[in-house]
């Protein structure tokens, strides 16, 4: 029986990948192809190539056609490309109301103009099948000069570069659905800095740095938080990773938030936050943090296992399990 999240790896490997991989059809135009922890595939029309993502928003109630736009455009800038445009799959449950489609569409539509981006067109519907409101985004991008970074693309001896704080939108989502429960424990102020970090959700000007600096892999922190991101990185690349635990920038209402809730902030999505993978990990922080962008280096790319490093220990790095989000309570 699974438990909430995303499928454990070795299922996901064993009943949808390779069963995928194994299909007859492979199609020359076809140039990147999915796999376990691989944000996007690629296709070659003879310009720029296409890069596909999608992603639906389950973890969240409010705001989810801003949070649904936002998060499928970094799997794009995830990959060194730019997003053109999106296309939404809107799933209500019966006894909805008018308001509740208008304000998706209402959040949809903002964060596809920060983007720059246009909605495409998709599919609303009614439904007893679902229980609360469901947005499924798919973005379609192009890359920059023919060039796509992956999530397998690290190189041992590299660097991990990470940007913005742990449980980014994690933190976000859960200030804004448990708002009046956690005025116990933040002050307003806290509570409103908490909330506000939804307004970095983007990883689009990181990206366009990284790609720039030369960085080989970059991976968007989603569901798992920062440390399932990394093992993503790793696992993808065939390599170990060093974590530096004490490293990871995180802000105190995060803190405050998980330590009420019950909750571990390394493992708590954060979308918002990318991973990145290159040499000389120190300069492209100081680049990243000249364009006002917190980053810092957090782990070191091996030949060897996948470990943290805390207070002088050497820690076994789990593969990712169900997002600390679905644990959250008071």
């Amino acid at each position: 029986m699974f438990e909430i999240g995303k499928i454990p790896p070795e299922i996901l490997e064993k009943i949808v990948m390779k069963p995928m991989m194994e299909s007859k059809v492979k199609r020359d135009d076809v140039i990147l192809r999915p796999k376990t922890g691989e944000d996007c595939s690629a296709i070659d029309l003879g310009g720029e190539f296409c890069i596909l993502s999608t992603d639906p928003i389950t973890g969240a109630a409010k705001d989810i056609g801003y949070l649904a736009v936002q998060i499928n455009c970094n799997d794009i800038y995830s990959a060194g490309a730019e997003p053109v445009g999106v296309l939404l799959t809107v799933l209500l449950p019966p006894e909805s109301e008018e308001a509740l489609l208008e304000e998706m569409m209402t959040g949809a539509i903002r964060a596809a103009e920060e983007r720059n981006i246009e909605i495409l067109g998709g599919h609303t519907e009614v439904t007893d099948v679902v229980c609360k409101p469901v947005i499924s985004a798919a973005v379609i991008g192009k890359t920059r000069k023919r060039k796509i970074l992956s999530t397998g693309g690290a190189k041992a001896g590299q660097d991990v570069v990470m940007t913005k704080w742990a449980g980014t939108e994690g933190t976000a989502i859960l200030a804004k659905e448990w708002e009046e429960g956690l005025k116990a424990y933040l002050t307003e102020e806290e509570l409103k800095t908490a909330q506000d970090m939804k307004n970095y959700l983007s990883v689009g000007r990181e990206s366009e740095i990284a790609f720039a600096h030369g960085a080989t892999a970059m991976h968007d922190a989603t569901e798992g938080g920062i440390l399932g991101a990394v093992w993503e990185m790793a696992e993808c690349s065939g390599l170990g990773v060093d974590v530096f635990v004490e490293s990871i920038p995180v802000k105190e209402e995060t803190k405050k938030i998980c330590k009420a809730m019950g909750i571990d902030y390394l493992g708590l999505i954060s979308s918002g936050t990318m991973i990145i993978a290159a040499d000389n990990g120190d300069k492209l922080v100081e680049k990243l943090q000249a364009e006002g962008i917190v980053a810092a280096v957090i782990g070191k790319l091996t030949d060897g296992g996948k470990y943290m490093l805390v207070n002088g220990m050497r820690l076994p790095l789990a593969q990712p399990k169900s997002d600390a989000l679905y644990d959250a309570k008071l």
